[in-house]
């Protein structure tokens, strides 16, 4: 097949803005997620360090030294010791130890010593606890401030421990870059991913904008479901892949194929065969129940590897029927000049007698003949009233003269009435192939005279054709197979669609046709009486 060519565009193809979108969802989920990321470790960062000045703050205010020392004259110098050891060993920032006034008595810079606590310790005098964030002598930070209480439970002093946001930033950024790091992963994993499915869609697209692929599947959808003649595609697994109406009309399919294998459509396993064949097949004959199809098929291959079949069909029901009666036409045109040539024969015979001397002889010669001749006309023409089968009798009759054939119509053949819905060209067809069947066999193989005989007539309940020869007959292995598509006994691929045309026309008016043998072989055929036309 030669390749399909691509659509040039400036706009912006599926691939690429399919990679784009992704990217940009990518992006827009990332930073989403490290954002969330970022304020929940902030969050958490934040809340840690609260729970941990609240309990470095409660240890200090529960040792019993720290009371007994708040009650001395000098509390600094027995707090400021106590509070540096602290700040070493629990990794906060600042302990102050104060008076219930909030006067410091310990303070991580020695300077601050004795002056005012900076922050809100309403709630710790009262015996409560205070937690909040606030910007203090060392900057910013987070702090708690709870009670010291003597044994009469009186706050004899208050503690306040606290970590500056400085820190608490400081290790925030150390949870962070990981944060970062693995977002980068998925970024560059993502952007990998996408440029793979990108690239697959943009072979598989050929690079085609959605704008020109939507026209594009539009008009081919329009193409395909417009045109008369049948298009399917059959997958390599036997799957009808894509069927459009003409294909359906016929085949005689209702509803939709797709999908299904090609087996369960019922088909005759010929055409079945025909749709998945290995190779390509050009212009070949198909009969199903009603119409004469012309197949073709073409492989569809993808780097070497099947994909496969393309089949294309065409209706050749009307121009095989019309072929058939030109061929019937052409039989009777050569039975014409058969005649004409015995009837020169004949002339010459007489007129040679008329010159020898002997009138009585020649007259005597010509009445006979004319009245044989005579004979089977008027016989024909009054046992079967359709003109057009009473021809093909008599020009049958004529060519099987001319080729040797004793052609026989019995006395009991009579067609008064084809009845309603029955063609006259159909059985044309039916008793037309099966005399040339019978005039060939005999001619090509009979050892006695060859005959042929034929019968035609009305039943009550239908019509009777019955075509008789004493060539060799059918073989009895043979006769499953005869009516299909290209079973001949002659030589040539021309051969082999007649007995089929027969068994179509039979099978279209619901009769039979039988097989036997008494000398040679015996064609009987039965059309039962049609109520309504078909």
């Amino acid at each position: 097949m030669p390749p399909t060519p691509r659509i040039r565009t400036s706009r912006w193809s599926l691939a690429r803005q399919l990679l784009v979108l992704q990217l940009a969802i990518l992006l827009v989920l990332v930073s989403g997620g490290i954002t969330i990321a970022y304020l929940d470790a902030r969050r958490t960062t934040t809340d840690r360090a609260g729970e941990q000045s609240l309990a470095v703050a409660h240890s200090i205010a529960d040792a019993p030294d720290v009371a007994r020392a708040a009650a001395t004259a000098d509390p600094t110098a027995t707090l400021q010791p106590y509070a540096q050891r602290v700040l070493v060993d629990t990794r906060v920032d600042f302990v102050t130890i104060m008076s219930p006034q909030g006067i410091r008595y310990t303070h991580p810079n020695p300077a601050l010593i004795g002056q005012p606590f900076l922050g809100h310790i309403e709630a710790a005098q009262r015996g409560g606890v205070v937690s909040e964030t606030y910007t203090g002598s060392l900057g910013p930070s987070v702090r708690v401030v709870v009670p010291v209480f003597d044994a009469n439970h009186r706050v004899v002093a208050l503690v306040a421990v606290g970590i500056t946001i400085a820190a608490i930033s400081a290790e925030l950024q150390e949870r962070v870059w990981p944060l970062l790091g693995v977002a980068a992963a998925v970024l560059l994993v993502g952007a990998c991913g996408g440029w793979l499915v990108s690239a697959r869609l943009r072979r598989q697209t050929r690079g085609i904008a959605p704008a020109e692929l939507s026209n594009l599947f539009e008009y081919h959808e329009a193409v395909l479901h417009s045109v008369r003649e049948g298009v399917l595609l059959v997958d390599r697994d036997g799957r009808v892949g894509l069927c459009n109406d003409g294909a359906r009309t016929l085949l005689g399919l209702s509803g939709d194929p797709v999908g299904k294998p090609l087996a369960g459509l019922g088909l005759s396993p010929e055409l079945a065969a025909a749709f998945t064949a290995p190779e390509n097949r050009t212009e070949e004959l198909h009969l199903t129940d009603s119409r004469v199809l012309v197949v073709s098929t073409t492989l569809v291959s993808s780097g070497g590897r099947a994909q496969g079949t393309v089949v294309i069909l065409r209706d050749h029901t009307e121009l095989q029927t019309l072929t058939g009666e030109l061929t019937t036409a052409r039989s009777l045109a050569e039975a014409l000049r058969s005649q004409a040539h015995e009837a020169a024969n004949r002339l010459h015979t007489v007129v040679s007698l008329v010159e020898l001397g002997r009138p009585e002889d020649a007259v005597e010669f010509a009445t006979a003949e004319l009245a044989l001749a005579q004979e089977l006309t008027d016989r024909v023409m009054t046992a079967v009233a359709e003109p057009v089968l009473a021809a093909l009798l008599l020009g049958k009759a004529a060519e099987a003269s001319e080729r040797g054939v004793e052609f026989t119509i019995t006395p009991d053949t009579m067609i008064d009435d084809l009845g309603p819905g029955v063609a006259g060209r159909d059985l044309v067809t039916i008793l037309g192939n099966l005399i040339d069947n019978g005039i060939d066999a005999v001619v090509r193989e009979s050892g006695a005279r060859p005959a042929v005989v034929v019968t035609a007539r009305s039943e009550e309940d239908g019509l009777l054709l019955r075509v008789a020869d004493n060539g060799p007959g059918v073989p009895e292995e043979a006769v499953g197979e005869m009516f299909r598509r290209g079973w001949s006994t002659k030589a040539g691929d021309e051969h082999g669609l007649g007995l089929a045309l027969v068994v179509q026309a039979v099978r279209r008016y619901g009769g039979t046709i039988d097989v036997g043998r008494d000398g040679g072989a015996v064609f009987t055929v039965r059309l039962p009486r049609q109520e309504v036309p078909a």
